[in-house]
């Protein structure tokens, strides 16, 4: 049986609610979903986090999609893995209940991908450290994520994501496809600072209108690819 046509490996934090907000955490490239829950700690409380592991089996941990170099998915490939991310996302948050992506790296990508793929479906999505799935088969057009919320974070320094992917994914959000993005960009590499993640947590704050995030931020976290 391919990996995609399996049931999700899923770690659940925060409300336990079946009527709270959903934030999904997406992890990076070769990594899990074990090191990604552990965000939830530092962002609203009031919400329900469910951190997915990707299908494909990939160095030690596993990656969303198979690719054409870094950031550059197999459109076919991407297709697959998100149609089998929908078939849980639809139980998971049925109709009335919000949902919002959060990626980083490799899952930057594929969050990026789902979004748009189907704009209205998300209360917003977080690229952080990545870049969107550029020529993968998800339009990306002029005006295609109007008036959707998304929050992007870059580092100046990042040498995992090619610097024009980078460029290309911040230039699009903040201009042609018409999204109500919030940018952060931090003077440093591949990886979550403590700064971004509480900017992320009064962002989702704003998103989802749930109770404040508890206590201080962390710091730096999230190398993985």
């Amino acid at each position: 049986m391919p990996a995609s046509q399996n049931a999700p490996v899923v770690a659940t934090a925060g409300s336990a609610d079946p009527a709270a907000p959903l934030v999904v955490l997406l992890h990076g490239r070769g990594s899990n979903e074990g090191g990604i829950i552990g965000l939830a700690e530092q962002l609203p409380a009031g919400a329900a986090y469910a951190a997915v592991r990707a299908p494909i089996a990939e160095g030690g941990g596993f990656a969303w999609f198979a690719n054409r170099g870094i950031g550059r998915p197999v459109a076919e490939s991407l297709s697959d893995t998100m149609a089998w991310f929908r078939a849980w996302l639809d139980v998971a948050a049925p109709a009335g209940r919000p949902a919002v992506l959060v990626g980083f790296s490799g899952g930057a990508a594929f969050a990026g991908g789902l979004l748009l793929s189907d704009p209205q479906r998300f209360a917003g999505a977080a690229i952080l450290y990545g870049t969107l799935p550029f020529d993968a088969g998800v339009p990306v057009t002029p005006g295609r994520l109007a008036g959707i919320p998304v929050f992007v974070a870059q580092g100046d320094q990042d040498r995992v994501i090619p610097a024009e992917l980078l460029q290309r994914t911040w230039q699009y959000l903040h201009t042609d496809s018409a999204a109500t993005a919030y940018g952060r960009r931090d003077p440093g590499g591949h990886g979550i600072t403590g700064q971004t993640l509480a900017e992320l947590g009064g962002w989702i704050e704003d998103r989802l209108a749930v109770p404040d995030r508890p206590g201080p931020e962390l710091p730096a976290t999230g190398h993985e690819r």
